[in-house]
């Protein structure tokens, strides 16, 4: 009883003095997180300061957790603690800290990818060179991000001697496990492979405008399996990454984004073609969407109750390409009907006078003729 009596003020200063130590390293970390991050929202209310305030918007919740946890590491060996309850605690710690770090080294590549997209714009007109690099940055982003949970994970895994008791064990049967997950995952791993490859020689681009499955759109998202088409109506087409590498589509913006716009009119074989044009040159050479390129008015078939008038405009991409078709399209319908109504279509019907009836022949009447 005499040594259970000693023993117990004993374990309970020790388990004081490790609960001190765990909170004294926790407060300390989350007092040089605020300082730093104080810091950082003093630096970054200049103009210029992109990074500062790029690192307080992503880090600062991370650093909550992980300053702390590297603080409480470093201060551990002051715990007065037993090897087993110390192998334990530091364990934990140990987990925490890769965990937290891998939280910062993820949010990290969001900072990296705000100073790319500050100096290079998506939104500009010709933004050709910008697509090709935010395409590869998105993937390599999500490749990052991969490696870093796994490695993560791998190493936390790596730290209990059981799992690598486990670990070693599995590589001896690596090679009947490959095949069997080649087969397995063979669409999967094909999809992998064609996102590196769009990734770097690049059939598709971020903001690409496609015409795919008879859809109009343009890339929203590339991911390792698929790719998000955002359709012309707001719907999102999903299709997978070996699509665009087996199957053909469309892609108005490969090179630039200049595109013709083509309108298509009928009318009546008396139009005057020559007037058409002119109101043509007229409606075009004023706006503001027309690039200055094209602007062709050709008489490109004729059927058998109408003209068919083809109509070209140049516009700088594919939205105001179609919007000044639809202007063009109305101006021109709206002056035929305005000076030339005659010239709309028509159907002629042409017939035959009917034929007078032949005159009645008058016989004599048989009494009077007797």
């Amino acid at each position: 009883m005499s040594d259970l009596g000693l023993d117990l003020p004993y374990q309970l200063s020790i388990a004081l003095s490790t609960t001190g130590v765990v909170l004294g390293g926790l407060a300390l970390g989350l007092l040089i997180k605020w300082l730093i991050f104080w810091l950082l929202r003093i630096y970054s209310r200049r103009d210029d300061a992109l990074l500062p305030r790029s690192v307080a918007r992503w880090l600062s919740r991370p650093s909550t957790y992980f300053l702390p946890v590297l603080t409480l590491s470093f201060m551990l060996p002051l715990a007065p603690l037993g090897p087993k309850p110390f192998e334990v605690l530091r364990r934990v710690v140990e987990a925490a800290l890769i965990s937290t770090f891998a939280w910062g080294l993820v949010r990290t590549v969001n900072v990296v990818e705000d100073l790319v997209q500050q100096h290079y714009r998506l939104g500009e007109a010709d933004n050709l060179r910008v697509r090709k690099l935010f395409t590869q940055l998105q993937f390599v982003r999500k490749l990052v991000v991969s490696l870093i949970v796994f490695l993560a994970v791998a190493l936390i895994l790596m730290s209990f001697a059981t799992v690598r008791k486990i670990g070693t064990g599995l590589l001896t049967s690596a090679g009947i496990a490959s095949v069997i997950v080649g087969f397995a995952a063979q669409r999967s791993i094909s999809n992998l492979l064609a996102g590196f490859q769009i990734a770097f020689t690049q059939p598709i681009r971020l903001d690409d405008v496609l015409v795919v499955e008879g859809e109009w759109g343009r890339v929203e998202e590339i991911t390792f399996t698929y790719v998000v088409l955002r359709i012309w109506d707001e719907r999102r087409l999903v299709l997978p990454l070996n699509y665009f590498i087996e199957k053909p589509f469309q892609n108005w913006t490969r090179t630039t984004s200049q595109l013709l716009g083509t309108v298509f009119i009928y009318t009546d074989y008396t139009i005057p073609v020559d007037a058409l044009r002119a109101e043509l040159r007229r409606v075009v050479e004023p706006h503001p969407l027309w690039d200055r390129r094209v602007c062709v008015l050709q008489v490109t078939d004729s059927k058998e109750r109408t003209l068919e008038l083809r109509i070209l405009v140049s516009a700088a991409n594919s939205s105001q390409a179609f919007d000044l078709r639809c202007e063009v399209r109305e101006r021109l319908v709206g002056f035929i009907q305005r000076e030339y109504p005659q010239c709309l279509p028509k159907t002629r019907a042409v017939t035959d006078e009917p034929s007078r009836p032949a005159a009645t022949a008058i016989l004599p009447d048989a009494g009077l003729a007797g």
